[in-house]
């Protein structure tokens, strides 16, 4: 398997954990609670630190003198493969919650097999990280069934929510040339294959919250192509608006 390859993957990764905790920045002084505002600044920090690790390791592996910087400031949209999940605007609290928790069951299941990886540092990084995601699958599980389960207002803008969203989980299961080539290496998963527990998770925590699982079977997908929405282009805008206009700064 060719370096390119396995940088590739690893954007198929870290691209998520960089734009997710992107989404989650921009909530800084505004959560609903003194308490929710940190655990979502925190919870940003965490996935920023994890796609640091994730592109240092790109940089390494590219060979060109290129830092995490560079990758995470200097791409243009096309070269961004995260899902097209993460890069969906926080439209109200429901939402954000909605998107976390979507995506958090899909990354803890990631990392658990991850940190079987034949690549050392791959496993390195997954290790140290799960503790840090599961946290933030239980502080979205949580916050989805007091939601759903709370008052009339709160389960009509939870259910609006994953109505909305659902249509954006199935891409997290798409399985590109790099993760096809990265698993068949035993360096990367084969995600298709956690698809079916994913589900039943998702499944069992929105009936607990009274919450209707989505009937719909039409799905969108693109982002792990570099084809990404309306959003993306005004989130990049935010995300490398220091470094573009002061060129070399650091993390």
């Amino acid at each position: 398997m060719k370096n390119e390859n396995i940088i590739q993957y690893i954007f198929g990764i870290a691209d998520n954990a960089l734009i997710l905790g992107q989404r989650l920045s921009e909530l800084c002084g505004h959560g609903p609670s003194l308490e929710t505002d940190i655990a979502l600044t925190n919870m940003a920090l965490d996935m920023l630190g994890q796609t640091r690790s994730y592109y240092q390791y790109a940089a390494q592996l590219s060979g060109e003198g290129k830092t995490e910087d560079d990758i995470a400031f200097l791409r243009i949209e096309r070269q961004y493969k995260n899902v097209l999940l993460v890069e969906q605007p926080n439209k109200h609290f429901g939402y954000v919650i909605t998107r976390q928790f979507f995506y958090d069951v899909f990354h803890l299941f990631l990392l658990q097999e991850l940190q079987h990886s034949k690549g050392e540092i791959l496993s390195a990084i997954a290790r140290k990280a799960i503790k840090e995601v599961s946290y933030h699958q239980r502080f979205s599980s949580d916050w989805i069934k007091r939601l759903g389960d709370g008052t009339k207002e709160s389960h009509q803008k939870v259910q609006e929510a994953v109505d909305d969203l659902w249509g954006f989980t199935d891409e997290l299961f798409h399985m590109t040339e790099d993760d096809t080539l990265a698993f068949e290496s035993g360096i990367g998963v084969d995600v298709s294959l956690i698809k079916d527990k994913y589900y039943q998770k998702i499944k069992e925590v929105l009936e607990e919250a009274t919450l209707k699982v989505p009937e719909t079977k039409w799905f969108q997908k693109g982002g792990k192509q570099g084809i990404h929405s309306e959003h993306m282009g005004y989130l990049l805008a935010d995300l490398q608006y220091m470094q573009r206009t002061y060129p070399n700064m650091k993390w």
